[in-house]
C-alpha cells in the first residue's frame, strides 16, 4: 500500500475547493469567538464531532482570520487506502511560506511525506 502523504497551502482558492469538495464549511468555535468575531478556525464536516461546538462562517471571515493568525492548512488528499480524506489541521505558517506578507494571489503548495 503506498504511504499517505499530506500537503500544506495557504492558497485560498485550494483550501476552499479541498473543502468544499468533501462537504467541509469554514467554521469557528463558539466558545471561542469574542465581540463578534472569529476565534478560533475548523473545517467543519458533516457528521463529524464539530456539532454543536463550531458555528458556520463565510469564507471571507475564515480567510481574514486565516491571514491575521498568519495560519496554512495542512491536509491529506487520500488515505492510504487511496480514499479521499478529510484530514486536514491549521498550523502556524512556515517561514518559507511567507509569514505574515504572504498574499491571497500568492500561493505556494508543498508536499510533506
Amino acid at each position: 500500500m503506498p504511504a499517505s502523504s499530506s500537503k500544506t497551502t495557504i492558497d485560498h482558492d485550494e483550501i476552499r475547493q479541498w473543502a468544499e469538495s468533501r462537504g467541509g464549511r469554514p467554521a469557528t468555535v463558539k466558545s471561542t469567538e469574542k465581540d463578534g468575531e472569529p476565534g478560533i478556525l475548523r473545517i467543519d464536516f458533516p457528521g463529524y464531532s464539530g456539532e454543536g461546538s463550531l458555528e458556520e462562517i463565510s469564507w471571507e471571515d475564515f480567510f481574514a482570520k486565516f491571514e491575521e493568525a498568519n495560519l496554512a492548512l495542512v491536509y491529506q488528499e487520500e488515505t492510504a487506502d487511496g480514499e479521499p480524506s478529510n484530514f486536514s489541521k491549521l498550523v502556524r505558517r512556515p517561514d518559507d511560506m511567507g509569514g505574515k506578507k504572504a498574499k491571497q494571489g500568492k500561493s505556494k503548495s508543498r508536499k510533506a511525506a
